[in-house]
């Protein structure tokens, strides 16, 4: 049986994920301010235990247009990321990186600079997981990434659907940056790996 109890907060075992997420985000915005030349602001994490008709409201709004970078998370951690950019902050990121900080923010992203988003996710999200794994001392591993510009509910569905394979309700670690890059890094690993982390964790 799983510590975590899905049906109620337990404010004890959150306390321990956020500071995984603390712990993790720091080391994704160090890496990310490192990558743009630019300060980015990482704000206290959030542990969420969500209905599933919640998850779209509880990052920005169902319906707000977002890029998300989205990555299977394996290993002795499995789950699932999502770098989730608010759309105009996709466009100044990615300007940045091919150097046109001026573009256009409400114009479409090209190809290139659809390929420079994901890379983007692919640093931020490991630099998170490699954080995890000192912390911890679980081993993780990122796929590929892959990019798709939708609404926020849409994107955010597809880690809802293979967590709701095990569960009714969706357990995230969400950290929000600001600055340059307006938007979220989400984390949801399966029920096993929450208490796996737990236990590496002394819980």
């Amino acid at each position: 049986m799983s510590k975590i109890d899905f049906n109620q907060d337990n404010e004890e075992y959150f306390d321990v994920l956020r500071e995984i997420g603390n712990v993790g985000a720091s080391n994704a915005s160090a890496a990310l301010a490192q990558l743009l030349g630019r300060r980015v602001e990482v704000h206290v994490p959030k542990v969420k235990l969500l209905d599933f008709q919640e998850i779209g409201k509880a990052i920005g709004g169902e319906e707000q247009i977002m890029t998300g970078i989205y990555l299977r998370v394996e290993g002795q951690i499995n789950g699932s990321m999502l770098l989730l950019l608010k759309k105009q902050a996709a466009a100044r990121v990615a300007g940045i990186l091919l150097g046109d900080p001026d573009r256009d923010p409400k114009a479409e992203l090209t190809e290139i600079e659809c390929s420079a988003l994901s890379e983007v996710g692919n640093i931020v999200t490991s630099a998170y997981l490699n954080a995890i794994s000192t912390l911890t001392g679980l081993k993780t591993l990122p796929s590929v990434p892959s990019l798709c510009v939708d609404m926020a509910g849409a994107i955010l569905s597809v880690p809802a659907i293979e967590f709701g394979m095990m569960c009714d309700k969706l357990l995230l670690i969400e950290n929000r940056f600001s600055g340059t890059t307006d938007g979220y890094l989400v984390l949801v690993p399966d029920i096993d790996s929450y208490d796996r982390m737990l236990e590496a964790l002394g819980m």
